[in-house]
């Protein structure tokens, strides 16, 4: 997939599918699935790190997972997170830091926020040649601000001003945009208003298309689990029995046989 291909499936109405992704291996089973976009997230810092939020994630840690997953696809569009505050230093140190996302393998970078300095800094980036992707409703990085991992737009006010954030990103020049946890008719109304394609998540089935973690797409967690999430796998209880069943054979030295010995 390409950047022109976005806008392509919107006219087209063909829904985008995008996915989370933070390793090698698990890019080589994306790379041959029907997935079109995959997003190495700053939720890697919670999903793969353990933390708490996405505010801990680091470029330092962003560019590592980035290169990790560059190396295992082919031909999905990769996309990664510029991670927090690292768009709020100047203009050059943010294109350096853009600069390196794009060295490690990522096609476009994902901003969270539409405020007029975001909208300043993606315009700046976006004639530098960077395809930018836009991100408003619950934006993680900003979780302390909204008093924690809500829904947003509920309120006519609000809803007002996220239309006019998505319509700001489009112009300042976003190629596409995530629209998070915000109510399905808002979502909707944004989807309608914008050329630009919006990818939902907690969003709704009127965005045109949706991106999951790949952790909660897979069951590979149990703790966490959002209304907005679907496991379309039991990978935690598939793993846990393979890994059980290994230990048993250990300890009932039915494993190695002579097959698996030299």
């Amino acid at each position: 997939m390409k950047i022109h291909d976005f806008k392509r499936k919107k006219v087209q109405q063909s829904k985008i599918s995008m996915l989370t992704c933070y390793d090698y291996p698990s890019a080589c089973i994306v790379a041959e699935s029907q997935i079109d976009c995959v997003l190495v997230g700053d939720s890697v810092a919670m999903a793969v790190h353990g933390h708490k939020s996405t505010i801990m994630a680091t470029m330092e840690m962003m560019i590592l997972h980035t290169e990790s997953v560059a190396r295992g696809l082919h031909q999905q569009f990769l996309v990664s997170d510029l991670p927090f505050l690292c768009h709020r230093v100047s203009q050059a140190d943010t294109t350096q830091n853009v600069r390196k996302l794009l060295q490690a393998g990522a096609h476009a970078v994902k901003i969270e926020g539409a405020d007029p300095d975001v909208c300043q800094t993606i315009r700046h980036l976006v004639t530098a040649g960077i395809p930018v992707m836009g991100h408003i409703g619950l934006t993680p990085q900003s979780v302390h601000q909204l008093g924690g991992y809500k829904v947003q737009g509920k309120a006519d006010e609000q809803a007002a001003l996220l239309l006019q954030q998505a319509r700001d990103l489009e112009t300042a020049g976003c190629f596409a945009l995530v629209i998070e946890c915000v109510p399905q008719a808002l979502a909707k109304a944004i989807t309608q208003a914008l050329s630009i394609p919006t990818i939902g998540i907690g969003a709704g089935v009127e965005t045109d298309g949706q991106v999951l973690v790949w952790h909660d797409l897979l069951g590979l967690q149990t703790e966490f689990n959002p209304r907005f999430v679907k496991k379309f796998a039991q990978g935690k209880e598939t793993l846990l029995a393979g890994i059980n069943s290994y230990a048993e054979h250990v300890q009932q030295a039915s494993f190695p046989t002579l097959e698996h010995s030299f």
